[in-house]
């Protein structure tokens, strides 16, 4: 998987009207019984292997969360190896972000730099920036990668720190939310080589909005479409993330779903309702482009 560029391919991706992402949340305890293997190991590789092969047409990226697989210990990180290995064989133009949200200092950030690139073959990876931009160098300096750092979360909870106001001589009145002032010093301090992202959820649209006018058009990765807002029809959903989310060409969005779509069904139609979901967020995304 030598030669890869993150940002060259997901533009190419861009240009083919593909916007979505699948997050590879491989829960072992949700994973149907059609393709439960001899061991964990095996599951995890036939489940998300096959929504690999059911959903790569339709996608701009897919997201393995190292949780999931780490969970399982060393035979999951083997069966993430194989699953990364098989996305870069039956979809090679499609690039894979680890969900890792890594963060330490840089010493220690040198050797998940090597796990997630040189070891696992992942094409970018999400970080946390709270040790600031100095411990975060080792990422930042693989230019060939996307560094996706998190700035505002999809979770409910979110604005417990996200939220707080933060004095700056940046702001127009003096303080702007800390997730505003993350999205600020990443786009201005951190993207000298021009491959930083931000996380910024799906839920949150009117930050989503701020934000996107604060960094122009840095790509923004939005988690929680889908699942997460199952309260909100997911037309309405998509609609305020492309219009609060997109950048100057009415591209510059990563728009991801996890649950809804690798878990639509639990039955042995998994495959199908995955690619169905799949389809149905992409078509949703292109009405909302239009």
């Amino acid at each position: 998987m030598s030669e890869r560029n993150f940002m060259g391919m997901l533009q190419a991706k861009w240009h083919e009207g593909k916007f979505v992402c699948v997050g590879l949340d491989s829960d072992l305890e949700k994973i149907p019984a059609r393709v439960q293997g001899y061991d964990d190991e095996e599951t995890l590789i036939n489940f998300t292997c096959t929504i690999v092969d059911a959903t790569k047409s339709y996608v701009c990226a897919y997201k393995p969360n190292m949780a999931f697989y780490e969970a399982v210990g060393a035979s999951g990180f083997r069966a993430l190896r194989h699953i990364i290995n098989y996305i870069g064989k039956v979809a090679p133009d499609v690039p894979i972000i680890y969900d890792a949200k890594h963060g330490d200092i840089g010493n220690t950030n040198n050797g998940y730099v090597a796990a997630a690139f040189d070891l696992l073959g992942a094409d970018a990876i999400t970080i946390n920036p709270y040790l600031g931009r100095q411990a975060m160098q080792p990422f930042l300096d693989r230019v060939d990668k996307g560094i996706i750092i998190l700035c505002k979360t999809s979770n409910p909870g979110a604005d417990e720190f996200q939220d707080l106001e933060v004095s700056t001589d940046w702001a127009p009145e003096g303080t702007i939310p800390l997730y505003q002032y993350v999205a600020m010093k990443v786009a201005r301090d951190w993207n000298d080589n021009g491959n930083c992202l931000l996380v910024v959820g799906a839920p949150y649209p009117e930050d989503l909005g701020k934000v996107r006018a604060i960094v122009g058009d840095m790509p923004l990765l939005i988690p929680g479409v889908g699942f997460q807002q199952k309260e909100i029809p997911l037309e309405e959903q998509v609609r305020l993330v492309v219009a609060n989310g997109k950048d100057s060409q009415g591209q510059g969005m990563i728009i991801n779903s996890s649950r809804g779509i690798i878990f639509a069904s639990s039955g042995d139609d998994f495959a199908e309702a995955a690619r169905r979901e799949t389809q149905h967020l992409h078509d949703q995304i292109t009405v909302a482009l239009d």
